[in-house]
């Protein structure tokens, strides 16, 4: 049987949209690629703008799409930033270290792209802002809406037979809630918004969160402030053990904030700071989206998705790359965008959308059981690998199998390093 080709939208030209940009075109499928920025890269181009509203909780401020700092090293080493056929080894930087700086690797993207082909396929400066099916009833066929900006703005709507969803998670900042926050009358801001230490000199800095940002902004911060402070609801001696910066000090979470600038932690101590940085994540976000209700996020939950990539009642022609968390993002792109172009020309199949819907609903039962919040439906279990092993058995790829076998261990030996260094 022919292959299929389709006229496909890609949503982004982040590292996502490019492999799926790829893998696509190496399928044979019309693309075109949205991008509202002018280069490649999505979040990694560094910006030293920041939004007006600090904490990103007005919907109608000037939207900064990065959320790089300026001292950003990559928390994973460089083996497994890259793509299976085309590795992240320097790419004459000379930058010999194993954890790349941000720098290095969206020059890696600008050269993945440059050598794939795949800038001739991007429409740059183009801001996506519907994205419907253009006949009710039918999933063959999208309508897409742009918008350009600057001098002459220019806006259109273009048809296409299936749209990948590429658009990033690191956009839409979440923050904590706790009593007094609205008007505390220190100053506070998201990790979205912050680039570079020395505004912070001799202020006394309260970090909320233990992720990996939060522990990089601490330590970059620490040299120029008068106090770092840190606070988190994980208080675990395991999890404190791993996270927490030398010379920072350690709170459980705010119990409240007082007008009168003081901070009241969960154990009845309390300090007084001068800013309060929210290291506490990202919303998933699809502005454009419109599907009458058939794709929702709710408290984080994408869904209905199956494998995290296609909701049961548009799939194939609709699909999302890149929503699962706690994995090597390379990895998971190309793997999931090598699954989308095979499914979108015909040579694999789903299974029935009946089947699909009751794949996710097995799913959530699964988060249940294991006890994670609704937010973590999209978490993939460290060190197990049993989704990327999935695709690799749905793609026929062994040679992959072993690829992702030998980067999670190189990865795995390398995550007490890069926490502790």
């Amino acid at each position: 049987m022919a292959k299929l080709r389709v006229k496909a939208a890609v949503i982004g030209a982040g590292m996502s949209g490019l492999v799926a940009a790829r893998e696509l075109h190496r399928e044979g499928h019309q693309v075109v690629v949205f991008e509202r920025g002018n280069e490649v890269g999505g979040t990694w181009g560094y910006d030293p703008r920041v939004e007006s509203d600090p904490l990103g909780l007005d919907p109608g401020r000037e939207v900064v799409h990065t959320s790089m700092y300026r001292s950003l090293r990559v928390n994973l080493p460089r083996q497994t930033m890259g793509f299976s056929d085309y590795p992240l080894l320097e790419k004459g930087c000379g930058d010999p270290r194993t954890f790349p700086g941000h720098e290095e690797v969206l020059q890696f993207l600008r050269s993945f792209a440059e050598d794939s082909g795949l800038v001739e396929l991007i429409r740059f400066g183009h801001k996506v802002v519907r994205v419907e099916r253009a006949v009710e009833g039918r999933r063959d066929q999208w309508a897409v809406e742009w918008r350009t900006g600057g001098g002459e703005e220019a806006a259109g709507v273009d048809v296409f037979e299936a749209v990948v969803v590429c658009n990033g998670k690191y956009t839409q900042p979440k923050i904590a809630e706790f009593p007094g926050r609205s008007t505390w009358p220190g100053e506070q801001l998201h990790s979205h918004n912050y680039r570079v230490p020395e505004p912070y000199k001799d202020k006394i800095v309260l970090i909320i969160g233990r992720g990996v940002s939060a522990t990089d902004i601490a330590k970059d911060i620490l040299p120029f402030a008068r106090e770092v402070h840190q606070a988190s609801r994980e208080t675990t001696p395991q999890v404190l053990e791993i996270t927490k910066p030398a010379g920072v000090f350690q709170h459980p979470m705010i119990a409240r904030a007082q007008e009168d600038g003081e901070l009241v932690f969960q154990d009845g101590s309390s300090i007084h700071t001068d800013v309060i940085i929210h290291c506490t994540g990202y919303r998933f976000h699809f502005p454009f989206l419109k599907t009458k209700g058939l794709v929702s996020v709710v408290d984080n939950r994408v869904g209905p998705l199956y494998k995290h990539v296609f909701p049961p009642s548009l799939a194939p022609r609709l699909s999302f790359i890149g929503i699962p968390i706690l994995a090597f993002p390379a990895q998971l792109s190309e793997l999931q965008s090598k699954w989308v172009a095979k499914v979108l020309s015909g040579e694999l199949v789903l299974p029935s959308e009946e089947e699909m819907m009751s794949s996710v609903q097995e799913h959530y039962q699964r988060i249940e059981e294991l006890g994670w919040p609704k937010h973590y439906t999209h978490k993939l279990e460290i060190g197990k690998f049993e989704y990327q092993k999935w695709l690799v058995g749905q793609l026929g790829l062994p040679s992959l199998a072993e690829w992702i076998e030998k980067t999670a261990l190189i990865a795995l030996e390398l995550f007490k390093l890069v926490q502790s260094s």
